[in-house]
């Protein structure tokens, strides 16, 4: 039995990440009126007719594809390193991953490990290595989708004003801070402050090389590095490149017609919901399965397209309850029925009998 030493982090985490969630879904409806309200409400309503279904069912579907996309992706990684496990427990792996994460973050990639070990009878050390890989490549992935979706709205980003005496756009605020060295006092400042703490670093080497909480960071990294450069070992690396791009366009297609669900947000276009993704998925990092924080995010977002507030946030709920019931859902699904599944004794050089 675990003691309360043991289970304390845990407990801490979800404290920690639900009230985030809860602290978000204060800061988005803390000015709401009665009015505002009402009209979220009558937003979310639109759904219930044929065509506003058919397109939620289209994005459920396109969610599941992504998932299932993710699992194949991740087999291959495991078949790179001798192992072959079926693609049902690859795939019932990932959705157990996603409901453990609903309820503990990053618990569930410890648990997705646990499960390959157990069933696929897969090292937990060899699994958590492909879930490092898998992680630090979805990062990078993440990173440059970032700036496209950052460069696309670059004109309606202009069009925000961060001083009102002045008139001064975000746009000519970023230009006018990264305009220059010479003569930008704020941006030189910063360059000395980096200058010294870099300094600072270098004298105090030694200690932080002592340090037993920089010693497991520094590993990490180092590990998430190797796991990254390790991509150029993989067999049929173009396969691996192919179910990464599918991935991330299965789910921006979960975005995208859950956006055409809502009759206010049709004509908003396909930037908006690849921006809604990109952004959106920052709400997953940051809170309890994005409670809160990706409805606000949404709302932020959709406002730059001519959406009310309101509105904006009535989408951000509906895509929110989307994933997580499908994640809630076909996870449940999983622990009912993977008990029906024969364990593997071995799985080195095995053939898949699914």
């Amino acid at each position: 039995m675990k003691s309360l030493k043991d289970i304390l982090p845990n407990i801490v985490k979800v404290i920690l990440f639900l009230g985030l969630g809860i602290f978000f879904i204060w800061l988005s409806v803390r000015n709401l009126s009665n009015e505002d309200i009402e009209t979220i409400f009558s937003s979310m309503k639109l759904v219930n007719n044929p065509k506003g279904w058919m397109f939620i069912t289209l994005s459920v579907f396109a969610i599941i594809g992504a998932d299932t996309v993710r699992a194949f992706r991740a087999r291959q990684m495991l078949v790179t390193n001798g192992y072959k496990p079926r693609i049902s427990m690859t795939f019932y792996s990932v959705m157990v991953c996603y409901l453990a994460n609903l309820a503990v973050p990053r618990l569930g990639e410890i648990l997705r490990c646990t499960f390959l070990q157990r069933y696929e009878n897969i090292p937990f050390q060899k699994s958590l290595g492909t879930v490092i890989l898998e992680r630090t490549i979805d990062l990078v992935c993440w990173l440059l989708l970032f700036f496209i979706a950052f460069s696309m709205n670059t004109t309606l980003l202009s069009q925000i004003v961060v001083n009102q005496q002045t008139g001064i756009t975000l746009q000519e605020w970023f230009q006018s801070k990264g305009l220059s060295l010479i003569g930008n006092h704020s941006l030189l400042i910063l360059v000395c402050i980096a200058g010294f703490l870099l300094f600072l670093f270098l004298v105090t080497k030694k200690y932080w090389q002592k340090n037993k909480f920089m010693i497991k960071v520094v590993n990490f990294l180092k590990e998430m590095w190797n796991s990254f450069i390790s991509i150029k070992d993989m067999k049929h690396l173009w396969l691996f490149v192919f179910w990464t791009v599918a991935m991330w366009v299965l789910y921006f297609f979960g975005t995208y017609f859950f956006f055409f669900s809502l009759p206010y947000l049709h004509h908003v276009g396909p930037t908006a919901a690849f921006t809604v993704l990109v952004f959106g998925t920052i709400a997953f990092m940051i809170s309890q399965g994005g409670l809160g924080s990706y409805p606000l995010i949404t709302a932020g977002i959709t406002i730059l397209y001519g959406i009310s507030y309101p509105q904006g946030l009535a989408a951000g709920w509906i895509g929110w309850l989307l994933q997580t019931i499908v994640s809630l859902v076909i996870g449940l699904i999983t622990l009912s029925i993977v008990p029906l599944y024969k364990r593997r004794d071995s799985t080195i050089n095995s053939h898949i009998d699914d």
